[in-house]
């Protein structure tokens, strides 16, 4: 029989192992807009993040009231933008795939949603950016 010890490590290797999140600092946020190519209003786009994700790109939303959940960064509903287990939504994206550390899908979606909605798009943003003091970034 294995011993405690064994078993505790086998565990934490296992999760540490298939852990692909990441918790994102204010300037990282910044950076990762930038590299996926979001350049201005950038100041209302981390108030958004860290308003619906607190910048944690593995954040899965409680259930919402229409049945649907929220995915990553962005907090991008699987009522409309993606879908739960397969591609799907007018995103073209599974909601899964916004869990993790690559971001691109996540913003790529993002942008998509803002084309058409634009900051209003997020209760998040209207409940906590909305006519707000925005965060600060001028060291980022």
């Amino acid at each position: 029989m294995p011993s405690v010890t064994v078993l505790l490590g086998i565990a934490v290797v296992l999760f540490v192992g298939t852990s692909d999140a990441k918790q994102l600092e204010r300037c990282e946020i910044v950076s990762e807009l930038k590299r996926n190519g979001i350049n201005s209003d950038l100041r209302n786009w981390v108030c958004l993040v860290e308003s619906v994700s607190g910048g944690r790109t593995d954040r899965k939303g409680p259930r919402n009231n229409d049945g649907s959940n929220s995915y990553g960064l962005f907090q991008i509903s699987s009522k409309h933008w993606c879908g739960v287990g397969r591609v799907g939504g007018e995103c073209r994206v599974k909601c899964e795939d916004l869990l993790n550390n690559n971001l691109s899908d996540d913003v790529r979606c993002a942008k998509k949603i803002f084309q058409q909605h634009g900051f209003r798009g997020w209760s998040g943003w209207r409940r906590n950016c909305d006519g707000k003091p925005l965060p600060n970034i001028s060291r980022c």
